[in-house]
């Protein structure tokens, strides 16, 4: 895709989502974290459920080091893979207090070694917490990008990221990741996109092969033949 055909993607996506955000609910950049580490391979409908009492619960690093492994393991048990992420959180809050004095550090690399915490997290929390723009490539960004044209079907994450990075505008990447996630979210699907109503759809070699198999099957309407008087 060059810059012009990007920018005109950019701006369809745009109109239908002007209010893109994070919707992970959180106060500061340390529930941040705990929210993002929480919504792998989970909605962020079920994790925002987990969250408001969570975070009534625990404010700081310190408060989710005071009680056993167990007791968080039961207050997040709603989440999928509970117990791995229990740990990673009790681990991830003893490194912020031995190493960061109990703050979420700004730093990309610094991030990333925290437990629980990869490229796609860290991204997510420099650019919603620090203001630092940042295109994170969950599994929305990766299939619409891909579906668009914007990457090849079989590029990797990091590779979907640096082609997204090259396209867009420095300015715009984090509204930008926002964009496509709801786009991917809400309109353009995993399963049952909806390609019959995509302003996009001719950038999209999957969506028109997916109509033109669609009325390859809807069967021919038979017209009626008055009968002679």
């Amino acid at each position: 895709m060059n810059a012009a055909a990007m920018r005109q993607t950019l701006d369809t996506i745009a109109e239908m989502f002007p209010d893109a955000r994070c919707e992970l609910n959180h106060r500061n950049p340390f529930e941040l974290v705990i929210a993002v580490l929480l919504s792998a391979q989970c909605t962020d409908e079920t994790v925002n459920k987990v969250t408001a009492a969570l975070f009534e619960k625990y404010r700081t690093p310190q408060d989710y080091l005071s009680v056993p492994l167990e007791e968080l393991e039961n207050d997040i048990r709603r989440i999928g893979l509970f117990r791995n992420k229990a740990a990673n959180i009790q681990k991830l809050c003893r490194i912020l207090l031995d190493k960061h004095g109990g703050e979420v550090p700004r730093e990309h690399e610094a991030l990333t070694e925290l437990p629980g915490v990869g490229r796609k997290t860290a991204n997510v929390v420099v650019s919603n917490a620090f203001d630092v723009p940042a295109i994170a490539v969950d599994t929305h960004v990766e299939r619409v990008s891909k579906r668009l044209g914007v990457a090849k079907p079989d590029d990797s994450v990091l590779e979907v990221e640096k082609k997204l990075m090259k396209l867009v505008p420095r300015d715009e990447w984090t509204i930008t990741h926002h964009r496509l996630i709801f786009f991917g979210r809400y309109h353009c699907k995993a399963q049952n996109p909806k390609c019959d109503v995509c302003p996009l759809l001719d950038r999209c070699k999957e969506g028109k092969a997916r109509m033109k198999e669609a009325l390859r099957k809807t069967p021919a309407k038979k017209t009626k033949r008055s009968a002679a008087n």
